[in-house]
């Protein structure tokens, strides 16, 4: 079938149909009974799924009059994108990649989302970035105005083929992966990105968990979880009335302390669904001496940034207001905790927002990995390696390890506190595949996107994880997989959950603060692989 044809046709069928028996198999480790369910007559009435059955937008769908408006918005967005006046943060790499892909689909081959599918032309890395190349040469250039089809500016921007690709901006979870294997450096991933970005801008068009319930109540409220002041000064009460009850010490976690060495910025959903993680941090940075503090400021609290996932301002409003607290604190560096996109938005991105001569510039702004690291190197704490004698592989961030370089540092730390237990997955580093939860897949819960999510996008890493461990996958041994990145934890937990993997296979998941201290020698242990997570 051509899709690119189709891609404007004016219909409700999806352009594919996605079947189980078609994608990669779990075999010989699971065998999956369950395919996709039909969708519901009035969901098929309400919204559109004519990509591939699946949608993480819940919006009824427009009048013919709207329409016609979201097309001349889209069009207008597309010339903002390439326009340094109005999109000066990505506008070199974005027209590079527009402009230079040679076509050769070495990038599928790197896609997680491609792979796990069954190889569905449409979840291609190029595939997008090839739809909005055709609608940019056919409503902007004189050759694709004058010829059309015959340069291949062939696909018409109508209300069908932009609502099918602001879902297919939303099939890619922006992990990159597919820019390492291009021979020539094109960055579908941004492009994607971007595509997201203009739908925000000039559509007002995002899901409602990363936009309305999460950039939008973060600056509201001061986190995207709605937790206020209040509520995150009594959690931190709870977390060091449980650090006493756990290691018999009392611990005073610093917050608003004036001119400590460093901010740490946790992601705020730790505090809700893995306190266990805070806690972690705590008992390493007191017994290591570290001088830090949080911050109980509206925002200070939650490190997560929603913005690096579809839209600069988003991520500025929220990013700025990080960088304002860590200076009336006064402290000398902002220090990301375990939280990938994080990492990204104040070592990277923020390079290229902030004016160099705003007092902003001059907060450091680091991972937390390397400092980690440090401290277990130091020999400031003695640690007991045989406390994790337990089969222990490591999952790597996409924006930690493979956008940022930060590689070396955590495989350190493993080797150090559990020598003879550790395992890599094949492939690993810059190379491993995504969670499959990136760019906010796993917190959408629209629709029926979490089917999509769960039985395509977390499916590769669910079988590197399976293969990594085949050899013990008995379930009366407890195994874990470190992931020191929030987000990647949420997909493990999905994966975990939906596959069943710690009732068949006692497969377990935690942050790395969380394994550091579980082998300190002279407290209790802290881990627990008996019990799954929240």
């Amino acid at each position: 079938m051509n899709y690119f044809r189709n891609f404007s046709k004016e219909t409700k069928e999806p352009l594919i149909n996605l079947k189980l028996e078609d994608m990669i198999p779990l075999s010989p480790y699971i065998e999956e009974k369950d395919g996709f369910k039909e969708i519901s007559d009035d969901w098929k009435n309400k919204y559109n799924f004519s990509l591939d059955g699946f949608s993480a937008f819940p919006f009824p769908e427009p009048t013919e009059e709207e329409k016609k408006k979201i097309v001349e918005k889209f069009l207008r967005g597309i010339e903002k994108l390439l326009n340094p006046e109005s999109n000066w943060t990505f506008l070199k790499p974005f027209s590079l990649s527009l402009k230079y892909c040679v076509k050769c689909n070495t990038c599928a081959e790197a896609c997680h989302v491609y792979i796990g599918s069954g190889k569905k032309e449409i979840y291609r890395p190029n595939f997008r970035s090839e739809i909005l190349r055709k609608i940019y040469k056919r409503y902007f250039t004189t050759t694709g105005k004058l010829l059309k089809s015959f340069v291949g500016a062939d696909i018409e921007a109508n209300y069908a083929s932009i609502r099918r690709l602001l879902e297919l901006a939303y099939r890619c979870t922006l992990c990159r992966r597919c820019v390492l294997y291009c021979p020539v450096g094109i960055d579908n991933g941004l492009i994607a990105r971007e595509i997201r970005k203009l739908f925000s801008q000039e559509l007002g068009m995002a899901p409602v968990e990363v936009y309305k319930k999460g950039t939008r109540l973060h600056l509201k409220t001061g986190s995207s979880t709605g937790m206020g002041p209040k509520a995150f000064k009594d959690i931190i009460k709870f977390i060091e009335e449980d650090i006493h009850q756990r290691i018999g010490r009392k611990i005073n976690i610093p917050v608003d302390k004036k001119g400590a060495d460093i901010l740490l910025l946790h992601n705020g959903g730790e505090y809700l669904a893995w306190p266990d993680h805070i806690a972690a941090f705590a008992i390493l940075f007191d017994i290591a001496g570290v001088n830090y503090t949080l911050s109980s400021e509206t925002l200070g609290y939650d490190g997560v940034n929603y913005g690096a996932w579809y839209d600069d301002v988003e991520l500025a409003r929220v990013g700025l207001r990080h960088l304002e607290i860590a200076h009336d604190l006064g402290v000398k560096k902002l220090v990301v905790g375990e939280c990938g996109h994080s990492h990204k938005v104040y070592t990277i991105i923020f390079d290229r927002i902030l004016p160099a001569s705003s007092p902003l510039w001059n907060i450091k702004r680091e991972s937390c990995i390397p400092l980690m690291w440090e401290i277990v190197k130091s020999g400031k704490i003695k640690f007991d390696p045989s406390r994790n004698n337990f089969p222990i592989t490591m999952h790597d961030s996409c924006n930690i390890v493979r956008l940022m370089g930060v590689v070396k540092p955590q495989r350190e730390i493993i080797k150090a506190i559990s020598p003879d237990t550790y395992r890599e997955m094949n492939p690993n580093g810059s190379y491993n595949y995504c969670c499959g939860g990136g760019s906010g897949f796993a917190i959408i819960r629209s629709l029926n996107f979490p089917v999509w999510k769960n039985k395509v996008s977390l499916r590769l890493k669910t079988k590197q994880i399976l293969d990594t461990f085949k050899d013990v996958l008995d379930k009366d041994i407890p195994k874990l997989v470190v992931a020191p990145c929030s987000n990647c934890k949420g997909s493990l937990r999905d994966m975990i959950h939906n596959y069943g993997l710690f009732e068949k296979f006692k497969i377990n998941y935690s942050g790395l603060a969380e394994l550091i201290v579980n082998a300190i020698a002279n407290i209790p242990p802290f881990l627990n692989l008996d019990e799954l997570p929240e």
